[in-house]
């Protein structure tokens, strides 16, 4: 008869228990966490429900009630009468300008990234110096420079002026230097290399279709930038008609007595609730861009986190 043995207690493996958290502590996070999201929400939400609203229901009535779906429209075409519907254009230069911004700063700080990290080149290390000195560069110590420059090729007034300067992305570039060199393995490159791949294949045929989440971290990142940008237009543009919609939305605030009492009374009837309807125009693709591209923007802010 064969006897059981029992197991040593040296050989027994010991289960280290979790480290639990501290109820109290666990309820302090949560009620910051609750905090900052009650304060950041509820501004929001003011905005959104002001616009419902006509001026006398907002010194009247509970700052978040509900006015009525009309009242969005009415506000909508109150705007339209401040000169003659240019708010319709200046909706439509941000949406073009953004969409070109937003293509050849994607493009291009990819295309520099990879040159950086997986190109055959002299002065590899150089360019990526010069990247990082471009990021910490304040964008108001380039004003000047930036201006005689679209002056000499006589770009002053035109929408390219601020295409093309905001397309100058040296955070993208960075950003995806280190996504090629840390999410695709060099030996990759080089049996690609030894097939005969140059290196516009190399990007073309095997870096570029591995880097969508990187594409999609490189356009929100370039969209949120641009979308509010007031600064660089305000300083390249002069025509109302190539105004971008915050320009356009501060030239606006600046001639109606709802923000500015100093210039009297006007025939626009523009006051609290179409000011509120404009900040709506303002936030509201910003928030959209984020909830549509939130997945792949986790994504790519994670690749490269973990190295195998």
């Amino acid at each position: 008869m064969s006897t059981a043995v029992a197991p040593s207690p040296k050989n027994e493996t010991k289960v280290k228990p979790l480290r639990q958290e501290s109820r109290v502590g666990m309820f302090f996070v949560n009620a910051w966490l609750i905090f900052f999201a009650v304060i950041s929400i509820v501004p929001m939400l003011w905005l959104v429900l002001a616009a419902s609203k006509t001026d006398p229901e907002l010194s009247s009535r509970n700052p978040l009630a509900f006015g009525s779906l009309k009242g969005y429209w009415n506000a909508w075409q109150n705007l339209q009468f401040f000169d003659n519907g240019v708010i319709g254009r200046w909706v439509l230069n941000s949406v073009l300008f953004n969409a070109a911004i937003v293509i050849i700063a994607t493009i291009t700080a990819s295309l520099a990234g990879f040159v950086i990290s997986a190109a055959k080149i002299r002065f590899k290390r150089t360019f990526l110096i010069s990247t990082l000195i471009m990021m910490l560069i304040p964008p108001v110590a380039l004003v000047i420079p930036l201006f005689v420059m679209m002056d000499k090729v006589k770009l002053v007034d035109n929408p390219w002026s601020v295409i093309l300067i905001s397309s100058l992305y040296p955070f993208g570039a960075f950003l995806s230097y280190i996504y090629y060199s840390t999410t695709i393995p060099p030996e990759l490159y080089e049996s690609a290399r030894l097939d005969g791949c140059s290196d516009w294949q190399l990007y073309s045929r095997i870096a570029l279709p591995l880097s969508g989440a990187l594409l999609g971290l490189l356009a929100f990142f370039a969209f949120i930038g641009n979308w509010a940008n007031y600064f660089m237009p305000y300083v390249m543009l002069y025509s109302g008609e190539n105004y971008t919609l915050p320009l356009g939305l501060g030239f606006l605030f600046y001639s109606t007595p709802a923000i500015n009492p100093g210039i009297g009374a006007t025939s626009v009837p523009i006051y609290k609730p179409e000011i509120a309807l404009a900040g709506i125009l303002i936030a509201l693709p910003i928030m959209i861009m984020f909830l549509v591209s939130q997945k792949r923007l986790i994504r790519g802010m994670l690749a490269g986190s973990i190295k195998e």
